[in-house]
């Protein structure tokens, strides 16, 4: 018998991340030469590598036992703890009413997309999630590239919708931002409110990375500057290295009764309400603490140490320009100073860049532009610095945190020799490219399947 599948399910790409984590599982034993036998340098895919705080551990164990199912906008306790964690960590008095629980802030974007009418507007580089779900929702949608500088102007902005038709405008804010690592301040988020509230725009503000702010003092939550029209989504995935657990929560616009009462339906259609035990962990999670607030700068500080030692390795390579990173644990490498090199060598696009950094002698995994909503053949790729042992480096950062510079190179080095031996591979590929030196990239099938 054939299976026909829906044409909207066939248009859909796997995610570049999880396509390229697949091949990387399989690829080492692939490699003939023994020296190889490590596999690969990944800073492809964005994960937390730290372990779940210990009291989250604990509260789950301690509550596997709820096999009841959840109220579906989340047990009360949980709700309860997002609105006390907003308001300690954010400013934010956001009742717990306002607040959704949901399966990751990944799946409560696509549930908010589904009850939002309107053009989306997305801002690119962009999250390599985002494009999949508006397309599969078939939604209009129109991108707002960004400046030199990698932020998008409000004047941009302005212009772009005010040639929209549509009622509603749907601006998806990621703030702090993958791919580049950047924080948009609170100016610069004051003046795309401004532009919101004049272009009738709604606001989905993806801040799942807003516990890693370097400087967390510097965060702003897009909810506090314009809460009549913001989603502020959040989670545990990131901030608490949790992303197994699959929580996420959404604070509502406020005045959006109606709104909510929609969203209920959707959720309760498509997954009834997240898994109680995790429920039950996640409270332990938002509870703040002497040992939760010493997680959070612990690992933030091990995030800024990595990012800044990635952003100077790869800014010292002639032509490549990076983002230094206020936030997160990517920076946004600019490799097109290479372009003509790169042709010659028969690379004509960020994928086939990816492709050929992943072969022998390199071994090197990146996310290329063209999944981060850049143009195909714009040589930028997302470099995520995780490639280290968490457990074990959270633990040496306890007990001796590096001050000075040289100590930090130090730490580096001696903390996450993957991420400095990847960084010294994407140097000797642009030095051999720049040195003309023949390279034989042959591609194995399954990469770009």
């Amino acid at each position: 018998m054939k299976f026909i599948v829906d044409q909207q399910v066939e248009d859909i790409e796997m995610p570049e991340n999880l396509k390229l984590n697949t091949f990387l599982q399989e690829f080492h034993s692939d490699c003939p030469h023994p020296e190889c036998i490590f596999g690969f340098y990944g800073f492809a895919f964005g994960q937390s590598p730290f372990p779940v705080p210990k009291m989250v551990q604990n509260a789950l164990i301690s509550n596997a036992n709820k096999g009841a199912y959840a109220a579906v906008p989340g047990i009360p306790e949980l709700r309860n703890a997002i609105s006390k964690y907003n308001k300690h960590y954010f400013g934010m008095d956001v009742a717990p009413e306002r607040i959704y629980v949901g399966p990751g802030t990944k799946e409560l974007i696509f549930n908010l997309l589904e009850v939002l009418h309107g053009t989306v507007i997305l801002p690119t580089p962009a999250w390599l999630g985002y494009l999949p779900q508006i397309r599969f929702l078939q939604k209009n949608y129109h991108m707002l590239p960004t400046r030199a500088n990698k932020k998008f102007s409000p004047n941009d902005l302005r212009k772009l919708a005010l040639r929209l038709q549509d009622r509603q405008k749907i601006l998806i804010l990621n703030n702090p931002h993958n791919p580049t690592g950047l924080l948009y301040d609170r100016l610069e988020l004051e003046e795309i409110a401004d532009v919101c509230r004049e272009q009738n725009i709604t606001v989905i503000s993806d801040e799942i990375y807003a516990q890693t702010t370097y400087d967390f003092s510097k965060f702003v939550s897009m909810g506090k500057i314009y809460p009549e029209g913001t989603f502020v989504t959040n989670g545990l995935s990131k901030s608490h290295a949790a992303g197994g657990y699959r929580l996420g929560y959404v604070i509502f616009p406020q005045h959006a009764t109606d709104l909510k009462r929609q969203f209920k339906k959707i959720l309760a259609t498509e997954y009834t309400a997240v898994s109680t035990p995790i429920q039950h962990a996640a409270v332990a999670g938002f509870e703040f603490s002497n040992e939760m607030d010493e997680y959070f700068e612990v690992t933030r500080g091990i995030h800024q140490v990595m990012g800044e030692y990635t952003y100077h390795k790869l800014s010292a390579i002639e032509g490549v320009r990076a983002t230094k990173p206020n936030a997160t644990f990517y920076l946004l490498a600019d490799f097109n100073a290479f372009a003509t090199d790169l042709q010659k060598m028969d690379i004509m696009t960020s994928q086939r860049l990816s492709e050929s950094l992943i072969q022998h002698p390199y071994h090197t995994a990146i996310v290329g532009g063209d999944s981060l909503v850049l143009e195909r053949t714009d040589f930028s790729a997302r470099i995520a610095y995780v490639d280290y042992d968490g457990a074990k480096v959270y633990q040496n950062y306890l007990e001796s945190r590096p001050k000075t510079s040289s100590e930090k190179v130090e730490f580096v080095k001696n903390n996450a020799p993957k991420v400095v031996a990847g960084l010294e591979m994407i140097e000797r590929f642009f030095e051999n490219l720049k040195k003309d030196i023949p390279q034989k990239f042959q591609v194995q099938k399954n990469l770009v399947a």
